[in-house]
């Protein structure tokens, strides 16, 4: 077989098990493929050596019969999570040098299920970002272009070098993380299928923490199939996680039928922004008649208080990104400024966090600190949290009236340029979560599904939002409407 690298996990899987291929033979290819792609700054650090070793093994436990799905599959790993022995910096320079002696939870499922590590993916700095340009180790690169354009565009942020890595066919998949859209920007953008499950359904243990209330691990695959099989095995009850949900895994990949008919599929109005491309607004209701046509009823409803989502999210996450920043403070973790004579314990504090930190992760701890102090805490912290459970509860409304999944855009538009969002106005950037925050405020899974291109020949992307709990009937709707759209375009190799 040729161009293994380009397989996704499920026709790879069954390759596999016919003996058509071997894992080692699959690692191999991508292997190959990740050191041809050096432009794209997908993968920061390459683990050949752990990725032969396991994928020797996965090939044994495949001859011996009864392998998971995920056993011989080689895929990328995000940045944040913490693996053994291999650097994890959270993509930042304050981590420089840190070799976790453990495993985070997620990763070391996908090790157990027979997952071949390919190396460790970019990621924009504590996954703050929504471009994957606040990363130490550079901008990650979509392998996407417009038309004949030579400019670089941004793979989506945070997790954008996993969604470059899996559109660019360097992995068969990735793992990625979702605070505020930070799984689904990226998948739209690319061309890819990425799902933020329910909050708690995946552990968060040994995952560098951001926003302990609204991070939440999954996977970015070529497919929502693929999704499916690598979703089943990052979930499961963690006892080192309190937030960790005790409830049974299904069979994500059986409840794939297609069949959505009856369901009820809600599009809500306040999701029509001003100034919204009129391609995404097309995009948005080809998807609900493509539903449609599967057999969905759609039905109109209203999420009252998305407006307030935006300014709601963006206090309670860096309130959250700066208790759990302040420990990397040069004494119990993170790298040590170097003082002069005469520093004392203040000066080290400064030194260490103003070196160590990005102006990204500067200014949310900025604002965090900010909004968390003694005369600001109502104000701003309360009321945001206040605001979250409206955000809530108007989704238990819509669910509690019989709508099965929701439907609206993913981003509100395609990939724009590295550099062209400049620091001068951070709100710019902010404002591409819009369609995402409103998701992990509510704790609800999402999933980004490529439905077409726009006229500059890039992808664009819709999301669903399901019912708490119910990834497979979300995956299954996600399926008739990938299967509704066809999406098969791939990015023209340049690199």
């Amino acid at each position: 077989m040729s161009d293994l690298n380009k397989l996704g996990l499920a026709e790879a899987r069954d390759a596999l098990r016919k003996g058509d291929t071997t894992s080692v033979e699959l690692t191999e290819a991508c292997l190959k493929a990740i050191d041809a792609a050096d432009a794209l700054n997908a993968f920061v650090h390459k683990t050949p050596e752990i990725a032969m070793e396991r994928a020797k093994a996965a090939d044994e436990r495949i001859k011996a019969g009864e392998a998971p799905s995920m056993c011989g599959l080689p895929i990328g790993i995000k940045d944040l999570f913490c693996t053994k022995g291999v650097p994890s910096q959270a993509a930042s320079k304050i981590l420089e040098g840190f070799k976790p002696e453990y495993e985070s939870t997620v990763s070391q499922k996908l090790a157990d299920a027979g997952s071949v590590m390919l190396g460790k993916l970019n990621m924009d700095e504590f996954a703050m970002g929504s471009s994957n340009e606040t990363s130490v180790y550079g901008d990650a690169v979509s392998p996407w272009r417009r038309g004949n354009d030579d400019a670089q565009l941004t793979p989506g942020g945070s997790s954008g070098g996993s969604a470059s890595a899996v559109a660019a066919d360097l992995c068969l998949a990735a793992t990625g993380t979702d605070t505020g859209g930070s799984i689904r920007q990226p998948a739209a953008f690319t061309g890819t299928v990425g799902i933020k499950p329910t909050y708690g359904r995946c552990s968060r243990w040994g995952i560098v923490a951001f926003a302990s209330s609204l991070d939440q691990a999954g996977p970015m695959t070529k497919s929502v199939r693929d999704a499916a099989i690598m979703l089943e095995a990052m979930c499961g009850h963690d006892p080192k996680d309190s937030t960790s949900a005790e409830l049974a895994v299904p069979d994500f990949e059986a409840m794939l039928t297609g069949d959505i008919r009856g369901k009820k599929i809600g599009i809500p109005k306040e999701y029509r922004m001003d100034g919204m491309p009129g391609e995404i607004g097309k995009l948005w209701s080809d998807g609900a008649e493509m539903l449609k046509a599967a057999g969905a009823k759609i039905v109109d409803i209203s999420l009252p208080h998305t407006k307030y989502a935006l300014p709601a999210y963006y206090v309670i996450a860096p309130a959250e990104a700066s208790s759990n920043l302040a420990r990397y403070d040069g004494v119990r973790y993170g790298r040590r400024a170097t003082l002069e004579a005469g520093d004392g314990i203040t000066e080290m504090y400064e030194k260490t966090r103003a070196e160590g930190f990005g102006h990204e992760v500067q200014r949310r701890v900025m604002v965090g600190t900010y909004v968390l102090s003694a005369g600001f805490y109502d104000a701003y912290y309360n009321r945001a949290r206040k605001v979250r459970t409206l955000i809530k509860k108007d989704f238990e409304d819509v669910f509690a009236a019989g709508v099965d999944a929701i439907l609206t855009p993913a981003t509100p538009s395609a990939a724009f340029g590295l550099g062209e969002m400049t620091e001068a106005d951070p709100v710019q950037m902010y404002l591409n979560d819009v369609f995402t925050v409103t998701v992990n405020l509510a704790g609800l899974p999402g999933i980004a599904v490529p439905a077409g291109l726009d006229k500059q020949g890039l992808p664009l992307g819709l999301q669903l939002i399901g019912k708490p709990w119910e990834e497979g009937d979300l995956l299954n709707t996600a399926y008739a409407l990938e299967n509704a759209a066809g999406f098969v375009a791939k990015p023209q190799q340049w690199w």
